[in-house]
């Protein structure tokens, strides 16, 4: 039988796998809405009620538009990092010597059209949720100006809009798409357009919702790739193609990773919604939730069995279609569970939440904790606020790097431990300005949120950057098992070498990031907004980070990079940059009128002193902060600038070594080896000038 007829004899048992998934899903999503009260329909007098239809549409389309975006991840994640590439014809494996595989071209496709149907699944969620808030029915919503009005009002309709647009473009993109790093590039696309919807709806409104948008965000980047995933593993399986052993191999190691994000972030997210454990059995919702905990359980024995016995059993030898037909049984299996639990997952996003007992302060709710005491040196240090992205951050980081410091060091090769405790003061210093009382005052007064934007964008990348993280990486990832394939290295090196760091690694280009982004930020409306939302402020910190990072990494060099400058370029470089940092302090200490007013008025502490001393305050902060890393970064480049020299020094040495040697062995005399002959023309023209000046006035290097 060929590969064809072999592929074209799976489909009927992939359509009944598919059926069978969808039946779950649908079953449970509707047997959870009606436990959990949100098919009811809510009669209130007075309010209209926009319907049968919406009030089923509404759940099913949200289903729709989960499931199509997973599926998507999974076809794009198939065809960029589970497939392996293949190598040139008549090519030597190596760095960006592979290609698309028939298969993965074949997922890239699919993906086009099940973003085309995440776009529709978006685009009827959006029609739904107006009508859900408006109370009026489809038909009216659809004919009506209302559907326009409320993408542009509404967070909500503004991030379904996204949604639909960032899914129509890797629709378009992906029917021509044929080269592993578009193919990256795709993934990373879907991957963005996977948040704006989950992160406008009970996490953004709950009490501690500093907590649960970022809980939100984990779970949904951790829940995509393992569901899409295990769909693609699946089909894969049951259309009986290629390489499933070592598909199954790199599914299940990210599985793994996967499920332990997705309960760390799902636990977050439960606590942060009720903090009283009591309400999972005396409410609605915890009663779904304590239904999805268990079904979380459930797929934990799946992926279990998997790691233990199936994957295993397909590395063996013995009949290939035998073996993947006992896989594909237990997966699909796996993946009807995993839609129950996505529809189940849908009803409790639909089910609200139990009200937060007492009043809640207007500061509360905007901060998600209450206004701390007076600031005081004790108070910052001591009155620690848990934010999860930066603990999550701080953990990743040090986490990753003792890792690779830990495979060198058993591989028997060294790592100097100067760099791993630069490194890990770094993650010190972001734990420092994101846990402490720094980051409770930061949102209140503008003056530590410039101490803090100050180190983290000044202060903790020098310390990064001289930990050397991209060379540990390179000499600890180890290259792909397969000949032409990309690991993680190999993808690496690609980054390092493509025109996208080129350009944004320039010196030019990261100066300019470096130092208009912060005039940018702090005097225009973008700062107020960023500080308005938790999402906005995480992101405006990572930018500040990461271009800190950029400007040191290209700035003192320690790792590889596209352009390396020349030691007197980069003090240069340091000279010119640090001024307008201290240009941007005195711009702020000249201010006439507060920057973000409307957002420190509403948070305006009654022990502090008025918005434009604060800030005035904050301006000196700047202005004075400047000398602390270019203290530190020109003792940094001294050192490598000696350590340079002398390894410069070393080098040339052995060249002349060795080349004294090689003529001593051929019988060259030392006077005709290079170097040998320099050092002898230098020694005749000191000796003709100290002639010269004996002489009285001849001309030095002069003839005679």
């Amino acid at each position: 039988m060929s590969a064809g007829e072999d592929a074209r004899g799976g489909v009927p048992a992939l359509v009944r796998t598919a059926a069978i998934a969808v039946a779950a899903g649908l079953g449970v999503l509707a047997v959870a809405l009606v436990a959990g009260g949100a098919a009811a329909e809510q009669i209130i007098p007075g309010i209209a009620t926009a319907g049968t239809l919406t009030r089923w549409g509404l759940p099913v389309s949200r289903t729709a538009m989960d499931v199509a975006s997973a599926l998507t991840i999974g076809t794009l994640l198939a065809a960029a990092v589970l497939l392996p590439l293949e190598t040139r014809r008549g090519k030597a494996a190596g760095a960006g010597t592979g290609t698309l595989s028939k298969d993965a071209i074949g997922y890239l496709r699919a993906a086009s059209w099940l973003a085309a149907g995440w776009a529709a699944a978006a685009a009827a969620t959006l029609v739904f949720t107006v009508s859900d808030v408006l109370g009026q029915p489809v038909g009216q919503v659809i004919t009506g100006s209302e559907l326009s009005s409320y993408v542009g009002s509404l967070e909500q309709g503004t991030a379904l809009m996204i949604v639909v647009l960032l899914a129509v473009v890797v629709a378009l993109l992906a029917r021509t798409t044929a080269t592993p790093a578009a193919a990256i590039g795709l993934l990373a696309m879907a991957a963005v357009a996977l948040l704006p919807a989950p992160l406008t709806g009970h996490s953004a409104s709950s009490a501690n919702h500093a907590i649960a948008v970022t809980g939100v965000a984990l779970h949904v980047a951790a829940v995509a790739p393992w569901v899409g995933g295990l769909g693609v593993l699946v089909a894969h399986a049951l259309l009986r193609r290629e390489r499933l052993p070592v598909m199954a191999e790199r599914f299940s190691r990210m599985a793994l990773w996967c499920y332990i994000v997705v309960g760390a972030s799902g636990m977050m997210n439960v606590v942060a919604r009720m903090p009283d454990p009591a309400e999972l059995v005396t409410t609605n919702y915890g009663r779904l939730a304590l239904a999805k905990i268990v079904a979380f359980a459930a797929l934990g024995w799946f992926g279990w069995w998997h790691r233990e016995r199936t994957v295993p059993a397909l590395q063996e030898r013995g009949p290939r279609a035998a073996r993947a037909r006992a896989f594909a049984r237990l997966a699909g299996v796996e993946a009807a569970v995993m839609a129950g639990t996505m529809g189940l997952a849908v009803a409790l996003a639909s089910t609200a939440p139990p009200a937060p007992t007492g009043t809640e302060s207007a500061v509360r709710t905007l901060l998600g904790y209450e206004m701390p005491p007076p600031i005081t040196a004790g108070r910052l240090a001591t009155l620690w606020w848990f934010d999860l992205f930066f603990a999550a951050l701080a953990a990743v980081l040090a986490g990753v790097y003792l890792a690779g410091v830990v495979r060198l060091r058993r591989r028997g090769d060294s790592w100097p431990l100067w760099r791993t405790v630069f490194w890990l003061v770094g993650v010190l210093s972001i734990v420092l300005a994101t846990q402490t009382g720094v980051a409770r005052y930061a949102s209140i007064l503008f003056s530590v949120h410039m101490a803090q934007h100050m180190t983290l964008n000044m202060l903790t990348p020098i310390f990064l950057v001289v930990g050397a993280p991209i060379t540990l990486a390179l000499r600890a990832l180890k290259p792909a098992r397969i000949r032409g394939d990309r690991g993680p290295r190999e993808w690496l090196t690609a980054l390092l070498h493509s025109r996208y760091s080129a350009f944004i690694a320039h010196p030019a280009t990261a100066t300019i990031i470096f130092v208009a982004s912060t005039f940018a930020l702090y005097f225009t409306p973008l700062f107020q907004s960023l500080m308005q939302n938790h999402l906005g402020h995480i992101g405006m910190t990572v930018h500040f980070l990461l271009a800190g990072f950029l400007f040191f990494w290209v700035l003192l060099g320690v790792d590889p990079a596209p352009k390396r400058l020349p030691y007197p370029g980069r003090l240069l470089l340091l000279f010119v940059t640090m001024p307008f940092h201290a240009f941007f302090g005195i711009a702020l200490m000249n201010l006439g009128k507060p920057i973000a007013e409307g957002w420190y008025n509403a948070v305006d502490p009654p022990w502090g002193t008025t918005l434009l001393q604060d800030q005035h305050t904050g301006g000196a902060i700047a202005w004075a902060f400047g000398e602390i890393p270019t203290f530190i970064v020109l003792i940094v480049l001294a050192v490598q600038w000696y350590s340079d020299d002398q390894r410069q020094a070393r080098r040339m040495d052995r060249r002349a070594d060795r080349a004294a040697k090689a003529g001593a062995a051929a019988g060259v005399p030392a006077e005709d080896d290079e170097l040998a002959a320099y050092n002898a023309r230098l020694a005749k023209l000191a000796e003709r000038d100290r002639i010269a000046e004996e002489g009285g006035g001849a001309r030095p290097g002069g003839g005679t």
